[in-house]
C-alpha cells in the first residue's frame, strides 16, 4: 500500500491548491503512506533483507523509509534527469545512488553516487546496414524509401498522434511513416490513415520486435522518457524528442535537456508544433536532408549508451551489502 503526492509541473500552486479534488487526493494518500510504511516495517522485518534496492516511483517510499528504520542499507536509482520526490526524500539515508544521466544533472552526495546509465536489452546496438536490411524486410518496409518511426510512449500520444494525421501527406513525401499510436486512439486514427503496407503502417502497440523497428529507421520521433532515450542513444539513431511539458517536475524536458546540451538530438517543442503542425515535416526534412549532420549528432548520441549498466548496478547493490 502507497500514496500518491500528484502535482502538476504547467499548473501553479495556487491552481493546485484550488482543485478540490486533487488536495483531498492528497490528503487520502498522506493516509496510504503511513499503512504503507507500517505494512513494509512488518514485511522487512520477517523478510529481514540483507539490502533494499528502490527505483524511485511513490511505492518506494515507504519501503526505502522502513528499510532506513530497520538499518538495511539502501540503494537507489534515478532514472530521470529530474531526480523525483520518493528519491530526493530517500538520497539522505542511501548506501549507493545509482543515476541514468550524467552526475553533473543530480545534486546528490557525489562519494555516493555513480553514473551508470539505464538497463536495456542487448538487443539495442548500433545496427549495421545488413541488420537494417534484413530489419526492414521483417517489417514489411520499402527497403529504398527513408524510414520515419514516431511513437509517444506506450500509452501513445494525443497530440502527436492528432499532428501525424494533419500533416500525413506531407511525412508520406519524404519517405515511410510508422506510427505507435497507443491503444487509446488506435481505432481514430485507423479511421483517417491508410491501410498497412510498405509505406505506411499503423500500430497500437509493439509487443516485440521494437529494436529491429527503431534499429531499421532513418529518424525516430518520440517523448523524451529516461528508458526510451537511452535505447535509442545505443542504436546511435537519428532522434527528434517531443517532450512532454506538463508531467510531473518537467522531468521529460530536463531528460531532453541533457541530450540537448550535448547536441546529440534534435528538440520540437509540442506546443509550438500544434500550433503549427508543418514544424513536425520542417523537422524530420531537416534531419533527413543532411546526413552527415545527423550521422554526428547519432554519433554523440551513443556516447550516452551504457552497455553494462545491469551489471554495473548489480555491482551496485552487492557491493552495499559488503
Amino acid at each position: 500500500m502507497a500514496g500518491k503526492f500528484r502535482r502538476y509541473h504547467h499548473l501553479s500552486v495556487m491552481q493546485q491548491l484550488m482543485w478540490t479534488q486533487l488536495v483531498l487526493l492528497n490528503l487520502r494518500d498522506s493516509f496510504l503512506v503511513l499503512m504503507g510504511f507500517i505494512q513494509s516495517l512488518v514485511m522487512l522485518i520477517l523478510w529481514r533483507p540483507d539490502v533494499v534496492f528502490t527505483k524511485g516511483g511513490y511505492v518506494c517510499l515507504p519501503v526505502g523509509l522502513a528499510a532506513k528504520i530497520l538499518g538495511i542499507p539502501l540503494v537507489i536509482h534515478d532514472s530521470d534527469a529530474h531526480p523525483g520526490l520518493t528519491n530526493r526524500i530517500l538520497a539522505r539515508w542511501a548506501s549507493a545512488i545509482a543515476t541514468g544521466a550524467p552526475l553533473e544533472y543530480y545534486s546528490y552526495p557525489k562519494s555516493i553516487s555513480r553514473y551508470i546509465g539505464i538497463p536495456i536489452s542487448s538487443d539495442f546496438h548500433p545496427f549495421s546496414e545488413s541488420e537494417r536490411a534484413q530489419a526492414r524486410q521483417q517489417w514489411g518496409i520499402d527497403p529504398d524509401s527513408k524510414l520515419i518511426v514516431i511513437t509517444g510512449g506506450g500509452l501513445g500520444a494525443k497530440r502527436i498522434n492528432d499532428t501525424v494525421a494533419e500533416v500525413l501527406d506531407d511525412l508520406l513525401k519524404l519517405g515511410t511513416v510508422v506510427l505507435i499510436a497507443g491503444a487509446a486512439q488506435y481505432d481514430e486514427l485507423r479511421s483517417l490513415t491508410p491501410v498497412n503496407d510498405e509505406h505506411f503502417q499503423l500500430h497500437a502497440f509493439v509487443s516485440s520486435g521494437m529494436a529491429e523497428l527503431l534499429g531499421a529507421a532513418d529518424v525516430v520521433l518520440t517523448r523524451a522518457g529516461a528508458t526510451t532515450v537511452l535505447e535509442l542513444a545505443a542504436l546511435e539513431k537519428p532522434t527528434i524528442l517531443i517532450p512532454n511539458a506538463k508531467l510531473t517536475g518537467g522531468h521529460q524536458l530536463k531528460n531532453a535537456a541533457v541530450y540537448t546540451d550535448a547536441r546529440a538530438v534534435k528538440i520540437l517543442d509540442e506546443d509550438a508544433m500544434v500550433e503549427n503542425p508543418t514544424l513536425l515535416v520542417d523537422s524530420v526534412q531537416e534531419v533527413l536532408s543532411n546526413p552527415d549532420e545527423s550521422k554526428a549528432m547519432a554519433k554523440r548520441f551513443l556516447k550516452f549508451a551504457r552497455p553494462n549498466a545491469a551489471s554495473d548496478m548489480a555491482d551496485m547493490i552487492i557491493s552495499a551489502v559488503k
